[in-house]
């Protein structure tokens, strides 16, 4: 067995993705085919005994679509600005259409020169040239569903095509004959059928294009992460090289404030490195001679000297772009509600107009009655309503969604959170803030609080450090002025010293106490906070500890309340972590999360997600970090908050934009009302359909009950206006949660 990644040209919509997918996986020697529309590629295992590269690139063009070769890169289109523009066109020349064509039965005033009793010729050909427009527009549509036709595999796409070009082609031979002088048959055309279903089909794909290329730019901004350019020592001497000129075995140097260019090992020097995007870990990591340090990671306070041992596609990073590429080729085994109906609906409605034609001229009925029926049934099936039943409460839920900090990227998503049975959490930045803060003080002096956190934050002001952040952020969140230091001194590893009005303070952990000789008598206070997953930072004023402060990821404040409702949704919550399995702890008995899962890396959070899955659960992911990207793209539903890098945010397929976890709850809720409104749509559009299709056959004209194509054609729209009420109150629903 192998595997290939092609790039495929000429996919527009759902249907050529899809279409292109059923087609590969009929063909003998291919395994496994899984196209996906986003980045325009398929993934393709195939038995290589029976096939090569140019045989299924064959099959691809035989498919109607082109491959490009072997996918390498990832190209971004900007078209959505174009495809506004086009359909904010085709919106205004919907409502003309209609008011031209439909306006004088409803008592509209009429334009005189497109009067169709006075000014026939007039009327018609404005029509056509309309129509002619939507038959371009929806040009697409009507060649997808050839397509799928001819390789049985019949969608929406085919009844939307053959019911356009149907009524159409009828529309033409009526235009003809109006031509040759019969004048009353000029309300027998029907071309704004064609046209409004052309409409509201590129009104669903418009929606479903505005983010299309969402995960594309986020695997192209992982690659940002690294600098573009390092310092590499060449005999003694510094020189400036791009990452492409860095060869295995190169020492390079990386400066406080700088990233690590390529991954490697130190050789010489130390310093703090933040990790975090790679390993979750809000903590800065010390690193020394002898150390692995990863690329794009961010040197906090040292000089370091490393040897290049992985780079280019071997790198740290690479792997994760390499995952979350393969992520995005993995599908779910979910299908629409509507899809799968119209699996045996679209055969079926094509089968029943053709025989309904051939019957009436068996049975001695006119072809002009045969042709009319054929229309009639199709016109009156056409799936207008079946398409907007889902979108339609999609976009209303997304609306609302939106409004409340819930930022909805695929459209599946709405229809599947009421599924889950398992969410995963990141804990970094997503149970937690994930930035440091002050989490307790231990006073041992008569100095108030504020004081000491001024002094110390003064003096952490002079550092890098991200637990010296934590101070800093409090001076300015608070509004609390800066002192003047001086004699300010950094101890790598230890801590900081200096003088503020002449006091001499020492600030750092256990160890710094030990350097200077002084004695410290709070050891157990020290082991109680550390108990509680804190950092210790000791303040010492002229050789005597006046203050021990506890710094800590500090977690979310709806953390444990999101968490036990979820427990009685009967949804499991599993906490993943970089973190050290202590320290996991110690936040999981907080929370009340009986199951965690410590120490682990990116591979290895989708390996849980892979799992989880395996024994059939549904699996949402929340995380924040880069480190979650592929987890987050591999899960049924990957959450991302606010807070996070953009990488895992469109790396995501929903953004908690308050950073709010309550909305998981939400979103949750949301789903269930929705899925509920979708089934009472599907149940309206085929009511609709089941109740007219026997009516356009003819089969009550004995009770005096029949209907032409307009008739047909106003019962499609009157479908379509049942499932649009039905939708405006799912809002209203939603927004009394």
């Amino acid at each position: 067995m192998k595997k290939i990644i092609l790039s495929i040209d000429g996919m527009t919509c759902s249907a050529c993705s899809n279409g292109l997918e059923k087609y590969l996986n009929k063909q003998d020697g291919i395994i496994n085919a899984s196209v996906n529309l986003v980045m325009e590629n398929a993934s393709i295992e195939y038995d290589k005994s029976k096939l090569n590269k140019t045989q299924i690139e064959e099959f691809v063009k035989k498919a109607g679509f082109k491959s490009l070769g072997e996918f390498k890169e990832i190209n971004i289109n900007k078209k959505n600005q174009t495809e506004k523009v086009k359909f904010i066109i085709f919106t205004v020349l919907a409502i003309i259409l209609m008011y031209i064509s439909m306006g004088h039965m409803i008592k509209l005033p009429v334009l005189s020169f497109l009067d169709p009793h006075v000014y026939t010729i007039n009327y018609m050909f404005v029509l056509l040239g309309i129509t002619l427009c939507f038959i371009i527009y929806g040009f697409d549509i009507i060649r997808n569903g050839y397509k799928n036709f001819i390789h049985k595999t019949p969608n929406m796409d085919t009844l939307v095509g053959i019911g356009v070009i149907t009524s159409f082609l009828y529309s033409l031979y009526n235009m003809y004959l109006v031509l040759e002088g019969n004048y009353q048959l000029v309300m027998n055309l029907y071309f704004e059928s064609s046209s409004i279903v052309i409409y509201f089909v590129k009104l669903g794909r418009f929606i479903d294009g505005l983010s299309k290329d969402k995960t594309k730019e986020a695997i192209q901004k992982l690659v940002k992460i690294t600098p573009n350019t390092a310092m590499i020592k060449v005999n003694g001497k510094l020189k400036k090289v791009t990452l492409d000129e860095i060869k295995k075995g190169d020492i390079l140097v990386c400066t406080s404030g700088e990233k690590v260019a390529v991954d490697g090992e130190i050789i010489e020097g130390k310093a703090h490195f933040d990790e975090s995007f790679i390993t979750g870990e809000s903590k800065p990591q010390a690193k020394e001679i002898g150390n692995n340090v990863i690329a794009g990671s961010l040197n906090y306070d040292g000089y370091i000297e490393y040897r290049a041992e992985k780079i280019g596609k071997d790198s740290t990073v690479s792997e994760i772009v390499k995952l979350v590429v393969e992520a995005t080729n993995t599908k779910a085994p979910i299908a629409k509600v509507a899809d799968k109906v119209s699996g045996f609906f679209v055969p079926t409605v094509i089968i029943i107009a053709i025989l309904t034609f051939i019957i009436y001229l068996i049975i001695g009925q006119s072809f002009e009655t045969a042709i009319t029926t054929f229309v009639t049934i199709l016109v009156v099936a056409c799936p207008c309503s079946l398409g907007l039943a889902t979108p339609l409460a999609i976009i209303v839920s997304e609306g609302v969604c939106a409004s409340n900090g819930i930022l909805i990227k695929k459209s599946e998503i709405l229809e599947n959170a009421q599924k889950t049975d398992v969410i995963i959490f990141d804990k970094t930045g997503t149970l937690t803030y994930g930035k440091l803060k002050i989490s307790e003080i231990r006073n041992f002096s008569t100095m108030k609080e504020e004081k000491i956190l001024q002094i110390v934050g003064s003096l952490e002001s002079k550092t890098t450090h991200p637990i010296g952040k934590a101070f800093v952020d409090y001076l300015e969140e608070n509004k609390i002025e800066k002192l003047e230091v001086k004699e300010f001194e950094n101890i790598t590893g230890y801590g900081i010293i200096g003088k503020i009005n002449n006091q001499k303070l020492i600030i750092g952990n256990s160890k710094i106490l030990d350097n200077y000789n002084i004695e410290n008598k709070y050891i157990k206070e020290e082991k109680d906070l550390a108990s509680k997953g804190n950092s210790i930072v000791y303040v010492v004023q002229n050789d005597k500890i006046i203050s021990l402060i506890g710094v800590n990821d500090v977690i979310r404040i709806e953390a444990k309340k999101v968490l036990r409702n979820l427990l009685d949704m009967r949804i499991q919550p599993i906490m993943v972590t970089g973190d050290n399995e202590d320290t996991a702890r110690v936040i999981a008995k907080e929370l009340g999360i009986t199951q965690i899962i410590a120490g682990v890396l990116p591979k290895e959070k989708s390996s849980v997600v892979k799992q989880l899955q395996k024994e059939n659960k549904f699996v949402m992911m929340c995380g924040d970090g880069i480190n979650d990207s592929p987890a987050l793209a591999i899960s049924d539903i990957g959450v991302s908050v606010n807070s996070g890098t953009d990488i895992a945010m469109n790396s995501s397929n929903v953004i908690l934009t308050n950073n709010n976890l309550f909305n998981i709850i939400s979103l949750i809720n949301i789903s269930k009302k929705t899925i509920k409104n979708i089934k009472q749509n599907l149940f309206w559009a085929f009511f609709y359909n089941f109740l007219m299709i026997p009516i356009a056959m003819g089969l009550l004209k004995p009770f005096g009950i029949f209907i032409n194509p307009m008739i047909a054609s106003l019962a499609m729209v009157l479908s379509s206006i049942t499932v649009i009420l039905n939708t405006l109150r799912l809002k209203n629903k939603i927004k009394r949660k």
